[in-house]
């Protein structure tokens, strides 16, 4: 998803007999350390209190004058508080939030505003690569243009003032700071762009070295509490006073947890915006130079990267009506004779990671179905040829994958990527990222209870 939150739901947890519906939010209650589930259902397939912030985010894509990225995001946020019904405020118990890995932040550390416009997730800053290469170990993941460490470092050496009082936070963070109040908490997820080591639970003496190591987080585990939500935002909205917010994770963590694929060898593939894979593997691999890394998941790895091919690519040639209709007309058993790489833009990040990387989107056939049937399998390839290179780096191998984002809705491309990838593809029982963050959420309030 470019540049957004992903839409938190706030503390669900799967029915105690099983997943439940794809139209149904489940929202997990903890009150007088005693759970209870209860689902809200709509016959519109979206849920009772999602909508309105999705339309939202789609208003703003659409735009094509620069964008306050900072102010639509807050907006988003508390029109996703206001859309859950009043009734329904005073028994939430507990809230986290996902977003766009190495979207970074530059605030003030005493009041929280932007200090900077924010670094999006795709964007590079190749002016910091050289400085960054140059004190992290060879090929370590914040050896990209498009990591959090080489934004922080070109802002640092940008800027002449506001150093000293100055914070990096990422998108989720600084959400959920909206809600909490306590500034300079991160996740360990979220961290591992800025240089953060999962595995050792610390910054790296090589980081804690310079001098902008002043302006990083604490770090957290994923759906650690806290606090309780601000009085003010409580009192407004009409939530309880034992409400907590709990740190975060990314967008394709997330989708991940979502999936509930808990065996090595079992995957995830997000598309959205974007292409981005993840792989439960038994080591570790992590590897710059083709913009692979890992993240740390209780005892095991989830072994991935982000591509930025996706559904940005294809939203900018076709609308949603075209997509679903040329779709229909697609034979997925026919192998595609166009070799695209589809990007919404000049660089790519994985399976290599190449910032001059131009997008590859000619010829283009006289028929719009065979030109999406092109765009789709190329997608696809690009897909084989990630889980292939995590393979040969030395992650579990994959076995079955699972879809998450709005590319698993698409049932013909499902079959393509099933073919191209020679494996079982199935769409995820729950497809939203935002179903993860929630299930990090009763994490957390389970941990205030206990």
């Amino acid at each position: 998803m470019l540049s957004s939150i992903n839409h938190p739901l706030l503390c669900p947890s799967l029915p105690k007999h099983g997943y439940c519906s794809s139209r149904t939010r489940i929202c997990n209650i903890v009150r007088k350390k005693k759970a209870r589930t209860m689902a809200f259902a709509s016959n519109e397939g979206e849920g009772q209190f999602m909508p309105k912030g999705r339309e939202n985010i789609r208003y703003i894509r659409k735009r094509k004058e620069t964008v306050d990225w900072v102010r639509s995001w807050k907006q988003t946020l508390f029109l996703l508080l206001e859309d859950i019904p009043f009734h329904l405020r005073q028994i939430i118990a507990s809230i986290s939030i996902d977003g766009t890995s190495a979207t970074t932040m530059i605030l003030d550390s005493t009041t929280g505003e932007p200090l900077w416009r924010p670094f999006l997730y795709n964007e590079s800053c190749p002016d910091a690569l050289p400085i960054v290469k140059s004190i992290a170990p060879e090929n370590h993941t914040v050896c990209s243009g498009s990591s959090t460490l080489c934004k922080l470092v070109s802002w640092w050496n940008t800027v002449d003032s506001n150093k000293e009082s100055a914070a990096l936070l990422h998108q989720a963070d600084w959400l959920l700071w909206l809600l909490h109040g306590n500034l300079r908490v991160t996740d360990y997820n979220n961290a591992l762009k800025v240089g953060y080591d999962p595995e050792l639970d610390s910054y790296p003496p090589w980081l804690l070295s310079q001098s902008y190591s002043q302006l990083l987080p604490s770090v957290k585990a994923p759906g650690t509490p806290i606090g309780v939500l601000r009085e003010d935002i409580r009192t407004q909205y009409g939530f309880a006073k034992d409400c907590v917010v709990c740190t975060g994770t990314t967008d394709s963590i997330a989708a991940f947890l979502a999936a509930r694929a808990t065996k090595p060898g079992k995957a995830v593939t997000s598309l959205g915006s974007t292409l981005a894979i993840k792989l439960l593997s038994t080591s570790r691999v992590d590897d710059a130079r083709y913009g692979v890394y890992s993240h740390r998941l209780d005892d095991k790895w989830l072994v991935g990267g982000a591509s930025n091919t996706g559904g940005a690519v294809l939203r900018q040639i076709f609308t949603d009506e075209q997509l679903e209709n040329l779709s229909e007309q697609i034979n997925p058993m026919k192998t595609s004779p166009l070799d695209y790489y589809p990007l919404p833009t000049v660089g790519e990040r994985f399976p290599m990671a190449d910032p001059k990387m131009a997008p590859r989107l000619h010829p283009r056939p006289e028929s719009d179905v065979e030109y999406l049937h092109g765009i789709l399998e190329s997608i696809a390839r690009i897909e084989a040829k990630a889980y292939s290179l995590l393979k040969d780096l030395g992650a579990t191998q994959v076995e079955e994958v699972f879809t998450a984002g709005g590319g698993a809705k698409n049932e013909k491309w499902t079959k393509i990527r099933e073919r191209v990838l020679g494996l079982p593809v199935s769409r995820a029982i729950q497809t939203e990222a935002a179903y993860g963050a929630a299930l990090l959420a009763l994490k957390g309030a389970q941990q205030c209870v206990q």
